[in-house]
């Protein structure tokens, strides 16, 4: 996790529950999924996201790539290339002047506008409200259960030493919301073990 945020990339198309960003270049820790990052919507609020997909495209000059054997030309082009890799965000909240909101926010984030990760204090300050759980686990193309757990282990991980009371406290709370179906509540739980 970070205590100062880091630019991802930028906003390439929106709407309220989701967007997706292009970024140029793939750092060791960013895009990572279920992170969680922010972009300023048009009003004035962060939109606050998990990261739920890294998508990396190929071209025409890239499979020519993948059978060429000279690691000097790879690495030029890993370094060099135009093609953007696209990352896919659920929105699950917003912060409006210091509060956190666990639910969406009235506008999402405009075209061309700048996505970073959030720093650990946001983390901790979102995830004290574990509102955003629905929104995440009513999500259809976002893998949510794998996503969820991601979350979890980010914002336990934002936590320094309290990192397994808040995973406790979050097994509660889905042991509540997922009282009638234990399959899925034992996978998730297995998933979020520290």
């Amino acid at each position: 996790m970070s205590d100062s945020p880091i630019r991802v990339g930028r906003v390439m198309r929106s709407s309220t529950g989701e967007f997706t960003i292009g970024t140029r270049l793939l750092q060791a820790d960013v895009p990572r999924f279920g992170a969680f990052v922010k972009a300023r919507s048009s009003d004035g609020c962060d939109v606050v996201g998990l990261i739920y997909d890294v998508l990396i495209e190929d071209d025409a000059f890239v499979r020519q790539l993948v059978t060429a054997d000279r690691e000097e030309i790879i690495r030029d082009q890993r370094e060099n290339r135009q093609v953007p890799a696209t990352v896919s965000v659920l929105v699950v909240g917003h912060r409006r002047d210091s509060r956190m909101y666990s639910y969406l926010p009235p506008q999402p984030p405009a075209a061309l506008d700048l996505l970073y990760t959030c720093t650990d204090d946001e983390v901790v300050q979102f995830t004290e409200d574990f509102a955003y759980f629905r929104t995440v686990l009513n999500a259809v193309d976002a893998r949510p259960d794998e996503l969820l757990a991601a979350s979890l282990r980010h914002a336990a991980a934002a936590r320094a030493g309290d990192g397994r009371e808040f995973l406790v406290r979050a097994g509660r709370e889905l042991a509540r919301l997922l009282a009638f179906d234990a399959i899925r509540l034992e996978g998730l739980l297995r998933r979020i073990r520290p």
